[in-house]
């Protein structure tokens, strides 16, 4: 289930940021995810059949993009999730930017559901032919071993699931929320979240979620579920130069 270093760093920065949710993805790979992470200096990544995100230093250096570089290879590609601007060296190809928010426990009503059941390896093929036809975001084949899928079957097929994606100390992101369009409009999704919520209540951690700034209907689920507004962040990806 993780993944071996690439580079040794016994000078891997903690979380540099103020608060781990403002460098999510830096905060899990330092910390309870650190298992999953492969290191370049002071860059690092999950595995590329895990989830996307890259974690850069808070304010990168020169050598942090020629780490990330060497980390990624000529051509690579990698998401970033930022709260304040970062821009790629020159020559480095946005691939796509999307403004999103990030929502945190506010009082979720989280709680058990009798209907949802647990998701595994086994069930990676299912899961991710429901995500192509739903695109709630990235998930990979091993997306799955970040752990908390939980699903709702009917007549045997899966048509709704949501699970964990990063753990910063403390804390636990719900991710891969989705529901078959044969099944929306009954409460699935939400059901779903409430009950990965549980699941990291249970554990002692704070939930929290992120979704694209222009989901409105997402966010007003998410509100009244009990979430509320941390702040703004954006998602966006680069392309490594083939000659770097």
């Amino acid at each position: 289930m993780t993944a071996a270093h690439l580079t040794s760093s016994p000078h891997a920065p903690a979380p540099a940021a103020a608060h781990p949710l403002d460098q999510p993805a830096m905060a899990a790979l330092t910390g309870p995810q650190a298992g999953f992470a492969e290191w370049q200096g002071r860059v690092a990544r999950f595995p590329a059949d895990v989830a996307p995100w890259l974690a850069l230093p808070a304010e990168p250096e020169q050598r942090d993009w020629a780490d990330l570089a060497a980390l990624v290879g000529p051509g690579g590609e990698f998401a970033l999730a930022a709260t304040t601007e970062v821009t790629g060296p020159e020559g480095w190809a946005e691939t796509f930017r999307v403004p999103g928010v990030q929502l945190v426990d506010d009082g979720v009503r989280a709680r058990p559901d009798e209907e949802a059941v647990p998701l595994g390896p086994d069930d990676v093929p299912e899961m991710l032919d429901l995500v192509g036809r739903t695109r709630p975001g990235p998930f990979m084949k091993r997306t799955v071993e970040l752990g908390g899928y939980v699903g709702i079957r009917r007549g045997g097929a899966l048509v709704a699931m949501a699970g964990e994606r990063l753990r910063p100390t403390g804390y636990a992101e719900i991710s891969g929320v989705c529901t078959d369009a044969a099944y929306r409009g009954q409460g699935l999704g939400g059901r779903l979240v409430l009950a990965v919520a549980a699941g990291i209540r249970e554990r002692g951690e704070v939930p929290f979620l992120h979704t694209g700034a222009d989901n409105t209907g997402a966010i007003r689920l998410y509100e009244a579920l009990g979430f509320r507004l941390r702040r703004h962040v954006s998602f966006f990806g680069l392309r490594v130069p083939t000659d770097a």
